[in-house]
């Protein structure tokens, strides 16, 4: 792969962002004082997504003790715990009359139990409200911690998703306070706690990975019984973060594909602007 930062997109990556349609859910999220990953990490589907009447909401904050290079987010101290969220978070379900929801996090490596309680507390408050609501989560690591992870996970969540992001080889210059190792096991450790539990991970490409590299991810994900991936193409969220080092051809990402199908992922969703939680009540 081409290892020269590119700037350029070519034509199956000009999809344009119509704010206009985003103003009812940016009025509503504002009101109840709620983020979502759409609009902090300004990911290039939001006015689709929002027109939609569906977001992923951001939950513990909008800032992120860690500092992926590949990632929108703003980073340093982040903000108390706001114990109201969870209520908020429903009353905004129940007005956008979701059926699947996806929830994720800033991660908080300043919290002893790393948010886990927060991802419980906004499960609980959503399936009581509506028990047939399917409930996604997607999270950090919480260190590998495996206590924190069922916690997480006997709170009911349908789906529990946690992203490799990109191969190992780049976790130094795009996640350096990740690990990946550690990554793979919180994949591993949600099937084994719960093997009917449906994980799901995400990696992007076009961060200077190869092919052999990529392969031997898909092929390391699966093998912790992970069963849904999302392959997307990396967009750099400006010239300071990480450089886009290549852009995937659109056929690349129906290969990686039917890739991943042969090792068994039982739903994969790959294309340029594919996101983890892009199209997410497609998986199930």
């Amino acid at each position: 792969m081409n290892a020269i930062e590119t700037t350029r997109k070519p034509d199956w990556l000009k999809k344009k962002i119509d704010l206009a349609k985003c103003l009812d859910l940016h009025r509503l999220f504002g009101q109840l004082e709620l983020n979502t990953v759409c609009k902090e990490a300004h990911c290039p589907n939001i006015s689709e997504c929002f027109s939609a009447k569906v977001a992923t909401f951001l939950i513990l904050g909008n800032i992120c003790t860690r500092k992926c290079r590949f990632c929108a987010v703003k980073k340093g101290i982040p903000q108390p715990i706001d114990s109201n969220e969870p209520q908020r978070l429903a009353e905004a379900v129940k007005k956008l009359g979701l059926k699947h929801v996806v929830i994720t996090s800033v991660t908080r490596d300043d919290l002893a139990d790393g948010g886990a309680e927060a991802f419980v507390q906004n499960i609980k408050g959503l399936k009581f409200l509506n028990p047939g609501l399917k409930v996604e989560v997607l999270v950090p690591d919480f260190q590998g911690d495996a206590r924190l992870i069922k916690r997480v996970i006997q709170a009911g969540c349908d789906i529990f998703a946690h992203n490799i992001e990109t191969v190992p080889e780049l976790y130094s210059q795009v996640r350096a306070d990740s690990d990946y190792q550690r990554s793979l096991k919180v994949l591993k450790t949600a099937k084994e706690i719960d093997c009917n539990i449906y994980v799901k991970s995400g990696i992007m490409l076009g961060l200077g990975e190869t092919e052999k590299q990529l392969s031997e991810v898909l092929t390391a994900i699966k093998k912790t019984g992970c069963d849904f991936l999302s392959i997307g193409q990396y967009l750099a969220p400006s010239k300071s973060h990480y450089p886009v080092k290549e852009f995937i051809h659109p056929d690349k990402f129906v290969f990686y594909k039917q890739k991943a199908e042969e090792l068994g992922f039982t739903h994969v969703e790959s294309g340029a602007y594919v996101r983890s939680s892009y199209l997410a009540s497609e998986y199930l």
